[in-house]
């Protein structure tokens, strides 16, 4: 093991820079390295992987290394197994052996229509562990979602068959344990903290009469209302070329060069050009690697050509799919584009607004124009604003208890605002997609559908939190995983409010969007771009921003996008996996094994990316929900926060809770001219006067 291994395990395991790690644990690592042949970063990515599976915030130590290292090679173990199953039953399954047992046993001869017919019996399944004597199962259960060992089979035009031999979720299976909510540990634990001496403000003895925020929508949702699955080629392929055309003045403009200076990366010439276009791979298939790393030029400047790159010539590099980037290089030869520098991106400014602006804000916050007599900005109450994500509400269950903690919490502590974002009633639950789950007594089993389910087990406790804090707004984002959204591509239009009762302090907004609070700029996304990203990208030896989720969120901030990826993860790639679960005659949940399936992918449309665009400024604060480890983080000024899920598949999760405290300004400024206020522009600087915790529900 050389230095520069130790050297790179000490910068991504050390609890904290410059620190070290136990000679036990880093000789549990390497080990890793040495059995698996693997890189470093790639061993962190799987110890990631392996900290989400066993929930919460596991900590490294001797304890945790082994265990690790056991759960990796359990999963080399079961992937080899498979292969060689697969290989066995190959040779079995020639054309002079007559599967004479399965005729016996009443299924079709060559398996062909294993669940894809309720009442056909599957052999697969009904053999004893032992490898004895056959067993029947009894055909008596209603046709529903079922196990299958063979995804060829339970493959439809509708679903594609899922090629992984075994995915993390399976493998989790073995150590997950499901955790009623009234028992779950460590309740109300803050787990995370950034800011910590900014105070947490006490509970008011009694809500506020009016809403002490202003909440005003920096996105026309408007253009949200599309319709979808209506796209053409001419409109998403300008969609596209267009965005390397605004980049290219963004660049010029920025780093003031002639016209001269750019040109096409495709074209052979011995003169540096600075060529901006989008990163693509020359592969469909298979991960971007520096290898296969294309440059597609727009349609203006280069054709629509793509040309291969050779990044030897630079320190590092950080680069996913459909990233707009400028590029300073050569093509002497015509074949590939030899870079010698990347431009950066320039940032957009910092929300800012005027003191006259600021001081309205202010007292609203405080209660009106009489509250304002006194100077002292300690006495204002800072607002408080809770942001959850979902599932919220576990895989064997639709009792959405998290979200009934939630309310609670909401409305003890008075919070200002709520924001929920989606999936709320999750497609991908196996319950709801499997439609075995009871209704209340007072609903008619006949008249029911999933609008109904919502306002039963959505809109009743959030109408519970307003009736305890009338001042309270409900920010309600969708995603495309809800069961009740009739839109299904990204952008994505609000939900419908009809028949879904929800209480008139609920403000149904897009996904994504941009809102202000006040005057604090918030954008928000229910895609889980960050853990797409992630299996995207790639950098070169040494990236320049070594924390994961700080580079990603930084990929987000310089392309001014809340979706940059393009294309998005392909869907067999998420080794989405859930359980199926039946309901028993004592009213128990139990467990049906795995459901194969694939997660629900991004649902781009390309016609209409424009509306995930940044327009004029960066948001003060950032919400991506992911399944990343949950985070706060100032990054490039902007504070980005993953609140995490409110409810994991078999336990508890977690939400950030912010305290926003008000803008500290020089109170001379009411002495100025009007029209001096009028030019001057305060930054908010949310980032330094904001309190985040992620608390575990």
């Amino acid at each position: 093991m050389d230095e520069h291994d130790r050297d790179e395990l000490l910068e991504l395991f050390a609890p904290q820079p410059g620190a070290s790690l136990p000679p036990d644990v880093m000789a549990e690592l390497q080990s890793m390295l040495r059995l698996h042949s693997i890189s470093p970063q790639e061993l962190f990515y799987k110890w990631e992987s392996y900290s989400i599976k066993m929930g919460g915030e596991t900590q490294l130590d001797i304890k945790t290394a082994r265990a690790f290292k056991t759960d990796l090679l359990d999963s080399l173990v079961r992937e080899n197994r498979s292969k060689t199953h697969g290989r066995s039953t190959d040779k079995r399954g020639g054309v002079a052996s007559t599967p004479r047992g399965m005729v016996k046993t009443g299924g079709d001869v060559y398996g062909m229509l294993d669940n894809l017919v309720p009442s056909t019996p599957s052999l697969r399944g009904t053999i004893a562990s032992d490898g004895g004597s056959l067993k029947r199962k009894a055909g008596f259960d209603t046709p529903g979602v079922t196990k299958s060992n063979n995804p060829e089979a339970a493959s439809s035009p509708l679903q594609p068959p899922n090629t992984n031999t075994i995915s993390s979720s399976q493998l989790d299976k073995e150590h997950a344990t499901s955790t009623s909510f009234a028992s779950r540990p460590n309740a109300g634990q803050v787990i995370e903290t950034l800011n910590p001496h900014l105070a947490i403000p006490d509970p008011p003895l009694a809500p506020s009469a009016e809403p002490r925020i202003k909440l005003t929508a920096n996105t026309d949702l408007k253009k949200f209302s599309y319709r979808p699955m209506a796209m053409h080629l001419s409109e998403a392929s300008e969609v596209l070329d267009d965005r390397i055309d605004e980049f290219t003045g963004i660049v010029q403009e920025h780093y003031q060069l002639p016209d001269s200076a750019f040109g096409s990366a495709a074209n052979q010439s011995t003169n540096e050009i600075i060529a901006v276009g989008r990163i693509a791979s020359d592969s469909l298939d298979g991960r971007l690697n520096a290898a296969s790393l294309v440059l597609e030029t727009s349609r203006r400047v280069g054709a629509g050509l793509r040309v291969p790159l050779r990044v030897e010539d630079i320190p590092t590099f950080e680069f996913f799919p459909g990233q707009i980037v400028a590029l300073r290089g050569v093509n002497a030869s015509g074949e590939y584009f030899s870079v010698t520098e990347i431009l950066e991106i320039p940032l957009l400014p910092v929300p800012a607004s005027t003191p006259g602006m600021l001081e309205t804000h202010l007292q609203r916050v405080q209660g009106g124009p009489d509250a304002m007599d006194t100077d002292d900005d300690n006495t204002i109450r800072p607002l408080t604003v809770f942001v959850a994500a979902g599932p919220y509400t576990p895989d064997d269950n639709l009792d959405f208890e998290a979200l009934h903690e939630l309310c609670h919490e909401a409305a003890t502590s008075s919070i200002d605002v709520l924001l929920l974002i989606g999936p709320f009633l999750d497609i991908e639950h196996p319950l709801l997609a499997s439609g075995d789950f009871d209704l209340p007594s007072d609903v008619d089993p006949d008249s029911a559908s999933m609008t109904t389910v919502f306002r039963h087990l959505i809109s009743t406790p959030l109408r519970r939190l307003t009736e305890l804090n009338p001042s309270i707004t409900i920010l309600m984002i969708p995603s495309v995983r809800d069961v009740i959204s009739k839109h299904v591509s990204w952008p994505q239009e609000p939900l419908s409010r009809k028949e879904l009762g929800l209480p008139k302090q609920a403000k149904l907004i897009s996904n994504p969007v941009t809102v202000s609070l006040n005057e604090i700029t918030v954008g928000c996304l229910a895609q889980d771009i960050l853990a797409e990203l992630r299996q995207s990208e790639t950098f070169g030896s040494k990236p320049k921003t070594t924390n994961m989720l700080a580079r990603l969120s930084r990929h987000l901030i310089l392309q001014r996008h809340f979706f940059p990826l393009f294309p998005p993860a392909e869907r067999r790639r998420l080794n989405f996996s859930n359980t199926t679960a039946t309901k028993k005659a004592d009213g128990t949940m139990e467990d049906q094994g795995e459901m194969d399936a694939h997660g629900m992918g991004a649902m781009l449309d390309p016609s209409y990316l424009k509306l995930g665009e940044w327009l004029n400024v960066r948001p003060d604060v950032l919400v991506t929900p992911s399944i990343l480890p949950s985070f706060a983080k100032v990054v490039e000024s902007v504070l980005v926060i993953n609140p995490g899920m409110l409810s994991k598949r078999r336990a508890p999760g977690t939400y950030a809770r912010l305290t926003l405290h008000p803008l500290k300004m020089d109170h001379d400024t009411s002495k100025k001219d009007e029209e001096e206020e009028d030019e001057e522009m305060l930054p908010h600087k949310v980032f330094e006067r904001a309190r985040v915790d992620i608390v575990r529900i």
